[in-house]
């Protein structure tokens, strides 16, 4: 195991509550995800729950020189993981995501074109990730996507009333846990 899996695999166990997995995405799911993104159009792309930049570093290899990634990482360690990350592009926070339009909005920004959420909906209080999808539907623009994996589908629904049904579910079984991805338009 490499030195980076052991380090994201102790922080996880310590943080399970905000990290939701001891285990970094496959590089099969990361490919999922990635695919569901259309990387020519997007100027601002929002990745939460970044963790130790495993899916972050595949995002900056696909930018366009002219985008901009935001992420959003409440864990001071893995804030601490990306900020280590030398990339023009990229900018990390060390927010919540639940405030991001205040977020983009202080960096010049009106619109998201697309998010990529790695946050462990369950685990949050409900109030906060009704909070986080709302807000993140108001600033995203129109067709773009927000794309989230979780290990259920418990969320479909509430994702489905708030993108007003144009929500896909995928699914990628080369993961531990096997994971379910919400494509969300809209």
């Amino acid at each position: 195991m490499t030195h980076e899996k052991v380090a994201f695999f102790k922080e996880a166990v310590k943080n399970f509550k905000t990290s939701g997995t001891i285990i970094p995405s496959s590089r099969f799911l990361i490919k999922r995800i990635l695919s569901k993104i259309n990387f020519t159009n997007s100027k601002l792309i929002v990745e939460f729950g970044s963790g130790n930049g495993i899916i972050t570093k595949e995002i900056l290899k696909k930018l366009e020189p002219s985008a901009t990634l935001i992420c959003f990482e409440i864990n001071e360690v893995f804030y601490n993981e990306l900020k280590k990350i030398n990339h023009k592009q990229l900018i990390v926070l060390n927010a919540s995501a639940e405030n991001i339009q205040q977020e983009i909005e202080k960096r010049g920004f009106k619109q998201v074109d697309d998010f990529i959420s790695s946050l462990p909906l369950t685990m949050l209080p409900k109030e906060l990730s009704e909070r986080i999808i709302e807000n993140s539907y108001t600033v995203l623009k129109e067709k773009g996507r927000f794309v989230q994996f979780q290990y259920s589908t418990q969320f479909l629904k509430q994702f489905k009333s708030i993108f007003n049904r144009k929500v896909r579910l995928d699914f990628e079984p080369l993961n531990i846990p096997p994971a379910f991805l919400y494509v969300c338009e809209k």
